[in-house]
């Protein structure tokens, strides 16, 4: 167990370009992989690593945020020597509400001050990998790095934003840019970064003395030459998922075993709120192919090549392909589907033709009939 180190998770302004996937939830809390959040994958891998105190900086739609996580107990952080800690914004001003994170770690600066952890890991949750922060703890206490920048060199981010960044031989990190900058570069910071907790502390109060108060464009990016920040190679899958397209393009990976594998138990696994449901149940005549299907569906059409979250109901002569249906879905009889992202309690009704492309899928809001 890493008793020195705390995590923390920050929700504060992530980037989101995900339509109506997240019109009433936060980035955090949208369905992936059948079963799982977005922030499984940061939150599994924390406690995977020993880190027993996590802290999670919610900003906006925090609601479903809050019902997924509970008291951490799926994750066992429920007990008195561990501990999942929600931190909302403390104040009701839309203008305050709407300030940079730096601003939010002030306002819950006695949480940072009453712990005893001497590090701290901070993780957004658009990141979708399976990591081992331990070897890169180490690693940053051997380096006698100010902050360090987990990074992964990867040509297709698959239409997720990222900030870019540049190293030099000695794998110092010597810029780093917001996505919307013209670097050109192949490597991608993964927005983790570990640093002692009193370098943190200090930054939050400098930065937002000078008026600034975003923790990476401001009290990171501008400090390049005068902090010692180094970078630590992840080799790893990584997903990047803040938009539509993104989400899409890395669900579909999921159906590839070796990234199936790669995600989910390597190094340790995912744990998730845990729903108990009868198994999926496949009629007569019902064929699948290539698919993930979770527990509670009920399949008496055709799946090929897609996605079903629990309890969807493929009715009889439907036709899923190339697609991602989330939790109680239905699709009607003799109705045809390709490249369709729908959100929860969608129903299609029978004898209805929805066709996306696979680099703009269509996209159904909550509980609509189509």
């Amino acid at each position: 167990m890493n008793s020195n180190i705390l995590g923390v998770i920050n929700l504060i302004h992530e980037s989101d370009e995900m339509e109506s996937l997240t019109a009433d939830r936060c980035l955090a809390t949208v369905p992936f992989g059948a079963r799982y959040r977005l922030i499984d994958f940061t939150l599994s891998s924390l406690v995977n690593s020993g880190i027993s105190k996590v802290a999670i900086f919610a900003h906006t739609k925090y609601r479903s945020l809050m019902d997924h996580l509970g008291s951490g107990k799926h994750w066992d952080l429920h007990h008195r020597q561990s501990g999942l800690f929600m931190l909302p914004p403390i104040t009701d001003d839309v203008n305050e509400v709407r300030r940079g994170d730096l601003f939010h770690f002030y306002q819950h600066r006695d949480y940072f001050m009453r712990s005893q952890h001497e590090f701290v890991v901070i993780t957004r949750s658009h990141m979708i990998c399976n990591i081992n922060f331990e070897p890169i703890v180490a690693e940053h206490k051997a380096s006698g790095a100010d902050i360090t920048v987990v990074c992964k060199r990867q040509m297709d981010l698959m239409d997720g934003k990222a900030r870019k960044v540049l190293i030099d031989e000695s794998g110092r990190i010597t810029g780093i840019q917001d996505h919307y900058g013209r670097m050109e570069s192949d490597l991608v910071s993964m927005e983790m970064y570990i640093m002692r907790k009193e370098l943190l502390m200090e930054l939050v109060e400098t930065s937002l003395a000078q008026g600034q108060d975003h923790l990476v464009r401001h009290a990171i990016m501008s400090r390049v030459d005068k902090l010692h920040i180094q970078s630590h190679m992840y080799e790893g899958y990584l997903g990047i998922v803040n938009t539509v397209s993104s989400y899409y393009q890395n669900s579909m990976q999921l159906l590839r075993p070796e990234v199936w594998k790669s995600l989910f138990f390597e190094p340790g696994v995912v744990y998730t709120k845990v729903k108990d449901e009868p198994p999926a149940r496949y009629a007569e005549g019902a064929k699948m192919s290539n698919s993930l299907v979770a527990n509670g569906c009920i399949i008496e059409g055709t799946v090929i090549n897609s996605i079903l979250f629990r309890g969807v109901h493929v009715h009889k002569g439907a036709v899923v392909r190339n697609s991602i249906v989330m939790q109680n879905g239905i699709i009607g009889e003799n109705s045809n589907v390709n490249h369709v992202i729908l959100d929860k309690d969608v129903t299609i009704e029978p004898s209805r033709d929805l066709r996306g492309a696979e680099s703009s899928p269509f996209l159904a809001m909550k509980r609509k009939v189509i």
